[in-house]
């Protein structure tokens, strides 16, 4: 029964605003300072009622960067898009995977998400360019360089090389770093909370709708990382981001309502 309310409510959000995306794409001109606006909202009111409809607890530690920014983060599964842009105005660097994923690929591709075929290297410089457009347009960027999601127990080392453009452009790099929680007695966030590996989609999201105590915890570095070499930038990043890192079972702060 719980499972079924939150998954209710979980629909109905993404149904309203994957309709509501559509209709003001077919009727304000794409990148539009009036499009730009109603999709930044849509995008932070979607992740918002996203987790409030599944009952995933929201807490901040550092400060927000304010965009123009480009944001790299830890990759916990499915859940980061909808937190992350509960927070930020942002776009999302995602691997072309994501359109096929069930509910949330449709939607996200909605939301001007730039994606990245990682097996065909040819294409990182058209990804290049659209991170460069974004910025230019006065949007955050939001990459997880892992290129992959884990189960939280480690970062797994960052991929250099869609770092090529703010190693170019001597971009500072801000960095946030994810740690998902559950409450004592529920099965360990590693499992019920973070995607990864070969889990079906639709079984562990109505597995993680049961859960009671679900939490997470965004710490945002105090300051942006910046280099000239985009393999020293990947790991001076990584190792932002792991010292990011709130220790596990760290208790939620302040619910993030505003």
């Amino acid at each position: 029964m719980r499972a079924g309310f939150f998954l209710c409510g979980f629909l109905i959000v993404l149904l309203l605003a994957t309709l509501a995306r559509g209709a003001t794409r077919l009727v304000l001109r794409h990148h539009s300072p009036q499009d730009l606006r109603v999709r930044r909202w849509l995008f932070r009111a979607w992740g918002r009622l996203t987790l409030g409809a599944i009952g995933l607890r929201v807490s901040v530690r550092g400060s927000v960067p304010q965009r123009p920014f480009f944001l790299v983060s830890n990759h916990l599964g499915y859940l980061d898009i909808a937190v992350l842009s509960s927070l930020l105005d942002a776009v999302f660097v995602a691997k072309s995977d994501v359109r096929a994923w069930p509910l949330l690929g449709p939607a996200v591709s909605l939301f001007d998400t730039i994606f990245v075929n990682r097996t065909r290297r040819a294409d990182v410089p058209r990804v290049n360019v659209d991170i460069a457009q974004a910025l230019a347009r006065g949007d955050g960027v939001v990459m997880f360089p892992e290129a992959t999601s884990s189960d939280g127990a480690d970062v797994l080392p960052f991929k250099p090389a869609l770092l090529a453009y703010p190693a170019t452009a001597a971009l500072p790099v801000a960095c946030a770093a994810l740690r998902y929680g559950t409450a004592s007695g529920e099965p360990p966030a590693a499992t019920a909370l973070c995607w990864w590996g070969d889990m079906p989609f639709l079984p562990h999201l109505l597995g993680l709708l049961g859960v009671r105590g679900k939490s997470v915890t965004v710490t945002f570095a105090d300051a942006p990382v910046q280099d000239g070499d985009r393999k020293r930038l990947a790991v001076r990043l990584r190792d932002a981001v792991v010292a990011c890192l709130p220790p596990a079972g760290l208790p939620v702060m302040d619910e993030v309502t505003g």
